[in-house]
């Protein structure tokens, strides 16, 4: 319905943004795990009750009865019992993926798998792991053939090399002072976890993925596989205030599998949002209006993340709120001076 990019993919250059340009999407990367994940399930090559100890003899946690207990569901749920984001510290600070996922052992539960909400990048990642030894296909590989081929996804792709060949891709950009932004090396660290961080795609293959994730794709993606994939599964009540388009319009959250689910302004809102240094990503869509929005920019910057919440307030015919902080303040007319009224007495 409405397709639209500004700005610079290189500010050095002045190299515009188009449709095609490749972003990183971070963490709207999971999605594609979880989706090539129930493709599998339903192809009869896993499960999403698999045990993760019965595929993979090095997982091991802290509590090895709870490592028992942990299946392939729960990684993508982001309810195995870890702490949030367990060793995102040691990733950035590039640890190899391999190392960190044998030192899970190391780490102190949260709670018992399936009981509490913990949002991981590292564990998340070991399903591609597990894809791996059940098909004896590279988890890559697969999403290329089972999602982005067939829904014509031509310029989606995997790992910072991918994102370098890329006819057009966006510069990550950081400030420089004066309203200026300067263009930097993207880093390695996250797609080193590539199912939970690892893709690069277009506007243009968003578009194509949003359609497919609000049913328009079952040859892809069918209806019933869809409302597993969005099923709300364990609470996440820290979700709805962490800014202020959130604590106003959200009244209850849950994540599901590579997705959150919102309840926003009293409808159903499937949502995702991801961030890596010099990119930032957002995917929602109202499964009952088959509208959704995506929207990717390649710097820190905080008014774009506001721009998809005014546009679903829109929607739902809810008063307006500047969001993304564009409207500057009226003008209040300078107060007229009163002079005060004197009376003389002779």
């Amino acid at each position: 319905v409405f397709e639209y990019t500004m700005g610079y993919a290189d500010a050095a250059t002045k190299e515009p943004i188009e449709p095609d340009t490749v972003f990183r999407l971070a963490s709207l990367s999971k999605a594609f795990a979880t989706g090539l994940t129930a493709l599998l399930v339903r192809d009869g090559k896993l499960s999403w009750d698999t045990r993760l100890i019965d595929v993979l003899p090095f997982f091991k946690l802290k509590d090895m009865q709870a490592a028992e207990q942990v299946t392939v569901g729960d990684i993508l749920g982001q309810r195995a019992g870890l702490p949030r984001n367990t060793y995102d510290n040691m990733l950035e600070d590039d640890v190899p993926y391999e190392e960190l996922v044998r030192k899970l052992d190391e780490v102190d539960m949260a709670c018992g798998p399936g009981q509490c909400y913990g949002y991981q990048n590292v564990a998340f990642s070991l399903i591609g792991d597990v894809i791996y030894t059940e098909t004896g296909d590279f988890f890559y590989r697969l999403v290329d053939k089972r999602i982005f081929y067939p829904l014509g996804m031509k310029t989606a792709s995997y790992g910072r090399a991918a994102l370098e060949a890329s006819p057009s891709w966006a510069r990550p950009h950081r400030p420089a002072g004066h309203g200026e932004w300067r263009p930097f090396e993207p880093k390695e660290a996250y797609y080193r976890v590539a199912p939970a961080a690892g893709v690069n795609a277009s506007l243009r293959d968003m578009e194509k993925w949003l359609i497919a994730q609000m049913g328009g794709r079952p040859d892809v993606l069918p209806a019933d596989l869809l409302e597993v994939l969005h099923a709300p599964g364990v609470a996440t009540p820290v979700e709805m205030h962490s800014t202020p388009w959130r604590r106003a319009r959200i009244t209850q959250a849950h994540y599901a599998l590579g997705w959150r689910v919102f309840t926003y302004g009293g409808e159903t809102l499937i949502f995702h949002a991801g961030a890596v240094q010099g990119y930032r990503t957002m995917i929602g869509f109202f499964p009952k209006y088959h509208a959704g929005i995506v929207t990717m920019w390649n710097s820190a910057g905080a008014a774009p993340s506001g721009l998809m919440p005014m546009m679903f307030d829109r929607l739902l015919d809810l008063p307006h709120v500047d969001w993304a902080g564009l409207e500057s303040p009226p003008v209040k007319p300078p107060a007229k001076k009163r002079v005060p009224h004197r009376r003389h007495h002779r």
